[in-house]
């Protein structure tokens, strides 16, 4: 906006340097909400309208009336205030910047944050699920290590059947043997006829 008036007064200036005396009333500046009010301008004098048949100055005094504005402009410091608040406005612009560039970063770290925990409650149902398997194969082992005992246990009840029954036919062989050798004696012993 300044920058706009500044152009203005170089081209007044310039068409003054020139020969060609033309002035505009300055366009008082737009402000808004963010700025700070500036000092007011100095007040130009009016010049009334001139006619097409006068005669232009002569340069020698567009440039003694171009030194006047410009050394009372400096005398009150007004392009130095409109230097300031430009810069002002830069700065501003430029927190506007960095506080837009950490929104973004913190927009970002939540997303990150928000897809990690989505992740690591993802883990967390499947380190369940796994907890719950190996309780499962836990309860299984145990109930087959149950299902063996009791395998173990008549496997021996076996055992010990077949033992007593061993011994039992030990025992009936050893009578058979008996018994031959009796018959085999008494045969032998008879006298042959």
């Amino acid at each position: 906006m300044f920058d706009k008036l500044r152009k203005k007064l170089q081209e007044n200036e310039e068409s003054e340097s020139s020969g060609m005396v033309e002035e505009k009333p300055l366009e008082e500046p737009e402000t808004s909400i963010d700025q700070v009010p500036s000092e007011p301008e100095p007040i130009q004098e009016e010049q009334p309208p001139r006619e097409s048949h006068q005669v232009p100055e002569s340069p020698p005094e567009i440039q003694t009336r171009a030194e006047n504005v410009s050394t009372s402009q400096s005398q009150i410091g007004v392009s130095e205030l409109m230097d300031k608040r430009v810069k002002l406005e830069e700065a501003i612009d430029y927190v506007g910047l960095m506080i837009k560039n950490l929104k973004d970063k913190r927009t970002k770290l939540e997303k990150d944050i928000e897809d990690e925990s989505v992740d690591i409650k993802n883990l967390k149902e499947k380190l369940m699920k796994v907890s719950e398997y190996i309780e499962e194969e836990n309860q299984g082992i145990e109930s087959l290590t149950k299902k063996r005992g009791a395998i173990e246990n008549d496997a021996d009840e076996v055992g010990n059947l077949i033992n007593n029954l061993r011994s039992k036919l030990s025992g009936l062989d050893g009578i058979i043997d008996a018994e031959g050798d009796r018959v085999k004696n008494f045969k032998e012993s008879r006298p042959s006829s």
